[in-house]
């Protein structure tokens, strides 16, 4: 269990600084451009290549986003309850998105290969589009097992 753990951890860890390089990437690429529309020389396709780093930004980032607990919740009233219905309600909210994020890393798999067979690629670039999807995809692979890890500790700590 703990090989897969470490696993999981080096895999988010890859995504995170993937995902923060995109950011960056996309920062810049948009400061070029914007400066570039000003002398009469845009980026082409940087609209294209900002919303793909887009993509590998938010996909990437979910995993340790979810590790460090950096989400947006809406803890108002659970907050005021006993820490066991809290651990409860969290197991139950983690449960819910684990189905969701599994769902969604399944179909984005399916489209990906679907996309892959038919050759689809970007508008502008050419960019073969299923690359980005199976980026996507390992994305969210790795956000549905840090999920499960977050249940099952919660379980355990609720038989504590």
């Amino acid at each position: 269990m703990r090989n897969i753990l470490k696993v999981l951890n080096k895999a988010s860890d890859i995504l995170k600084i993937i995902s923060a390089i995109s950011l960056a990437s996309m920062m810049f690429l948009t400061f070029v451009d914007v400066v570039g529309r000003k002398v009469y020389y845009p980026i082409f396709g940087s609209v294209e290549i900002v919303g793909f780093l887009a993509m590998i930004t938010i996909a990437g980032a979910l995993p340790y986003t979810h590790k460090i607990d950096g989400h947006v919740g809406v803890e108002i009233l659970v907050r005021l309850l006993p820490e066991r219905v809290q651990t409860i309600i969290s197991i139950i909210t983690q449960f819910l998105s684990l189905i969701l994020f599994s769902l969604a890393t399944w179909q984005m798999f399916i489209y990906a290969q679907d996309t892959h067979r038919s050759g689809e690629v970007s508008m502008n670039l050419g960019f073969p589009v299923y690359l980005l999807m199976y980026v996507v995809s390992f994305g969210l692979l790795v956000f549905s097992l840090t999920l499960i890890e977050s249940v099952i500790n919660n379980i355990i700590k609720l038989r504590e």
